[in-house]
């Protein structure tokens, strides 16, 4: 199967809550897990897997360096997105959940 690939970050986003990746998670690097601040959910770097991810290059800002990941947690009931910046900007803490979403071929 061909692999999708997407223009912008939203595109990509859009198409993913098509396929029922509907929880925003955000990257808590303090507590080492994801957070879903709409419903308070975490999920630990144990609780999770990636199921696809899509990079997006800066063509004219660096800042604009993002990857897309499309996560499953292990239990199969909870399906979501997390945004994180890589190159200059990304979040290079000595975190456990920044080290499994750094951990793709890139």
């Amino acid at each position: 199967m061909e692999r999708k690939s997407y223009d912008t970050v939203t595109e990509a986003m859009a198409d993913l809550r098509k396929l029922g990746y509907t929880i925003d998670f955000s990257i808590l690097s303090e507590k080492e897990c994801l957070i879903c601040h709409q419903t308070a959910t975490a999920l630990s770097p144990d609780d999770f897997e990636i199921d696809d991810f899509y990079r997006f290059e800066g063509e004219t800002d660096p800042g604009d360096q993002m990857i897309v990941y499309a996560i499953t947690s292990k239990n199969k009931k909870i399906k979501g997105i997390v945004v994180n910046a890589y190159g200059i900007y990304a979040d290079n803490a000595p975190s456990a959940i920044v080290k499994k979403l750094n951990t793709l071929p890139y």
